[in-house]
């Protein structure tokens, strides 16, 4: 059974930055897909970031909403994943959900992803 466990959200001024961590336990895969997606207060859930290891190659994809201020990292050996947001605005307030797959035909697709996080608040002030 893999368990994510997110850390690093909070409340910060818009302008801001925030840097959230996912750290997933069990085995290692050089084939591995780690994501973030974000449900805002009466919103569905959203694409925001992923992450694939595919051997020797590493793929990121972003939503267009946050190309430019975040950034996706991570590293595969420790099945950790980071999301550096960077010029935080209110609309970005959102409780963001960590998530990892295997396999993971579309990475900006909820359903396929196998395993989640609790999530963590993300709350950006005006």
């Amino acid at each position: 059974q893999v368990q994510l466990v997110e850390s690093g959200g909070g409340l910060v001024q818009a302008g801001g930055s925030l840097r959230l961590s996912c750290a997933a336990s069990g085995r290692t895969s050089s084939s591995l897909t780690m994501g973030w997606f974000r449900r805002a207060p009466g919103k569905e859930r959203e694409f925001v970031a992923t992450i694939t290891w595919s051997g020797r190659r590493t793929f990121y994809f972003y939503a267009d909403s946050v190309k430019g201020r975040f950034t996706i990292s991570g590293d595969n050996a420790k099945n950790t994943v980071y999301l550096q947001m960077n010029s935080l605005k209110p609309e970005d307030t959102a409780v963001y959900y960590c998530a990892s797959s295997l396999t993971v035909f579309d990475p900006t697709v909820a359903g396929y992803y196998f395993y989640w996080g609790q999530g963590t608040q993300v709350t950006v002030s005006s």
